[in-house]
């Protein structure tokens, strides 16, 4: 069943859209299923070119041709990618991303600061030109910067905004910096759950706690009991076994009460077909409440 927090700073004229979005991203399910597509700034081209990994995830249309043939809740990019492709797939559930860094200059020698690019109001207006499917918009927050503060006040002007548009806000938090010596520690984690929360997000994708270097779903309760009714998101990561992916996908929700995922190379990183029938088996775990078993099947074709 499918449970809408209706946030109260929605106003009563967009209420019925925001509830709207809310349902078409979650499919009455309450839960997420976010095709990031974020990492061409974020990791240039590292995920995109390289050994295992197919020619055509190069191109950024690969991206677009499996938003609009796989069950996805939103893809999530940057909004002049969008911008470029979007005449040709309009249908797409979009969230636009608005803020963006390359991580080329190491953590260790400059605290990560990651500034807004556009406004709500611009994603609006282009909504309102274009047609294209916008749901809601993205920005990354990372914990524990020395910038983190200038981070906290454009996240929460943005997850105003676009509440008061009728739009979805997703928050990325993720530990960060000189003062930060375990990102995936389970009580920092549930932290900035809490800071999610704090700004207002509806979901907030978040690092996979650990203990020692193994996920434990036991963590990951007091990461989704800090954040609400803020859902959270836990962050796919790098390319793994299909069976693998999905057994810890299962346990996050089933067992450490997570609202989805968010996954980019688990998906990208294959040629089309196989990707769309990954992001269907992550889709069918994640929001049709399928089995590990049932979505290896979607796998396999079957």
């Amino acid at each position: 069943m499918n449970t809408i927090y209706l946030p109260a700073d929605v106003p009563p004229i967009k209420e019925i859209l925001f509830r709207e979005n809310f349902d078409k991203v979650t499919n009455g399910s309450g839960r997420l299923m976010l095709f990031a597509g974020d990492q061409k700034v974020e990791h240039l081209n590292n995920d995109f070119h390289g050994e295992n990994i197919p020619t055509e995830d190069n191109d950024p249309e690969h991206l677009f041709k499996i938003a609009s043939k796989a069950n996805i809740g939103v893809f999530a990019t940057q909004f002049g990618i969008i911008s470029r492709y979007a005449r040709d797939y309009k249908e797409i559930p979009y969230l636009v991303k608005l803020n963006a860094k390359t991580n080329l200059i190491p953590y260790a020698d400059k605290d990560p600061y990651s500034q807004q690019w556009l406004g709500v109001q611009d994603v609006v207006d282009f909504a309102n030109s274009s047609g294209v499917n916008i749901r809601g918009v993205g920005y990354t927050v990372y914990l524990g910067s020395e910038h983190e503060h200038v981070m906290f006040r454009e996240a929460a002007q943005i997850v105003h905004s676009a509440h008061k548009a009728g739009l979805l806000a997703v928050l990325w938090i993720y530990p960060k910096g000189n003062y930060v010596s375990d990102e995936h520690d389970a009580h920092l984690i549930a932290g900035a759950a809490g800071v999610g929360a704090a700004l207002g997000a509806d979901f907030t994708k978040l690092k996979v706690p650990y203990q020692n270097n193994k996920f434990v779903p036991e963590l990951l309760k007091e990461v989704t009991q800090a954040a609400g009714r803020t859902g959270i998101l836990c962050e796919g990561g790098s390319k793994v076994d299909e069976r693998a992916f999905l057994d810890e996908l299962y346990a996050q929700i089933h067992k450490g009460g997570s609202r989805g995922n968010g996954t980019g190379r688990n998906i990208h990183q294959r040629p089309l077909e196989e990707a769309i029938r990954m992001a269907n088996a992550i889709y069918a775990v994640t929001v049709e409440d399928a089995s590990v078993d049932g979505a290896m099947k979607i796998i396999k074709g079957e």
